[in-house]
């Protein structure tokens, strides 16, 4: 993954490139946690007191357990309840807010969409793709700053942006339904001050890791080493 490189206008960018900045967005709330012990049972608390998935806990525990962060900090996107958990290279949770998905449900993405014109790019195509990603801050070609979760497949996270009013990004957001969640081109879209106050202090000089859950296969399919693991503790 070309993760260092400066993007030449990937899709997300050119369909929602107007910064939100200035947007207060007074009826969207996000959840900050304190620092607290990065133990097994504080990481349980923090996982169940923010409303975490059982499937998002196992995963996190996975993560923890095995060490498959390598130190580094990581996100978690769940994309069944349309969520990103982010938590410091020690698992301690830094906040969790709601996110804006691919518009079409599924677990695999297309390697060409990001040298594709947006004409040619079908709704179903429009996927997040779930796996494993090693993620940095980076630069579009624009000059905003992004986290490229996959390069190939142009799949970034970033704050919430919104060109045409028509797609109601803000008022998806906002609402408690996890149903109207999915209107990106694939990218994972983030409250702006959720980006500002935990995402860019997490990724600030460092890079990280992504965990993007599936919503159609199983779990353990797309992350193996949690199938060998609850193998190995059925034994």
């Amino acid at each position: 993954m070309r993760l260092l490189r400066a993007a030449s206008a990937p899709k997300c960018w050119a369909v929602i490139g107007t910064w939100l900045l200035g947007s207060a967005m007074p009826f969207m709330t996000w959840q900050a946690t304190a620092q607290s012990a990065p133990d097994a049972g504080s990481i349980q608390a923090a996982l169940v007191q923010r409303g975490a998935s059982v499937p998002a806990q196992d995963l996190t525990h996975w993560i923890m357990r095995s060490l498959d962060h390598q130190g580094l900090p990581f996100v978690v996107v769940d994309k069944r309840e349309a969520r990103v958990f982010v938590f410091d290279r020690d698992g301690r949770m830094l906040g969790t807010a709601p996110a804006l998905l691919g518009l079409a449900k599924g677990d695999d993405g297309i390697k060409d969409l990001g040298d594709r014109p947006l004409a040619q790019i079908k709704p179903e195509e429009r996927t997040t793709p779930a796996g494993r990603y090693l993620a940095q801050l980076d630069r579009n070609s624009l000059g905003q700053t992004i986290i490229w979760v996959d390069y190939e497949q142009a799949i970034s996270m970033h704050p919430v942006r919104s060109l045409n009013p028509r797609e109601q990004r803000l008022e998806r957001l906002a609402s408690p339904s996890v149903h109207d969640n999915r209107i990106s081109y694939g990218c994972i879209n983030v409250p702006v001050q959720f980006w500002r106050s935990v995402v860019l202090p997490a990724f600030r000089g460092t890079p990280g890791l992504v965990y993007v859950m599936p919503e159609v296969q199983a779990l353990a399919s797309v992350f193996i080493g949690l199938k060998v693991q609850k193998e190995a503790a059925a034994k």
